[in-house]
């Protein structure tokens, strides 16, 4: 059974507030990748976008959402998934499915990307790795 929004932010010790719960409900309701517009489009009747952008920026600070490589240049996030116990098991670095007929771009927890070792020097910061095809949905 899916953890309600207020559940979710009391294990990130978050204040509670109308924004943060709302936003929370729009990703496990969509269950994909969102961007600040998507957000504002589907949140602009309750919320301004400063207000849904210093959620997303909260929420990536207190690691509940991560950033999501997509083709389309803009920025979207999707939940990390966490343990039953509240604690964070996801690795931020794993596949990422975009899919061409309806748009969704998804997590694929279940495939890690491989270690990348740099030369000597260079500091990375994070890696992505994004599939584009046709989701399940959709074929």
């Amino acid at each position: 059974m899916a953890k309600s929004p207020t559940k979710i932010l009391q294990e990130h010790k978050l204040r509670i507030t109308s924004c943060r719960k709302e936003v929370l409900k729009t990703f496990l309701y969509k269950k994909s990748a969102l961007s600040h517009s998507d957000l504002e489009d589907i949140l602009k009747e309750s919320f301004d976008r400063v207000t849904i952008y210093r959620t997303l920026k909260t929420f990536l600070e207190t690691d509940l959402i991560h950033k999501v490589l997509d083709d389309s240049g803009a920025t979207k996030y999707a939940l990390c998934a966490h343990g039953h116990d509240g604690h964070h098991s996801h690795d931020h670095e794993h596949v990422h499915f975009k899919c061409e007929k309806c748009g969704r771009t998804i997590c694929i927890d279940e495939v890690s990307l491989p270690k990348v070792k740099l030369p000597d020097g260079f500091l990375g910061k994070e890696v992505n790795l994004l599939v584009t095809g046709i989701c399940n949905k959709c074929s």
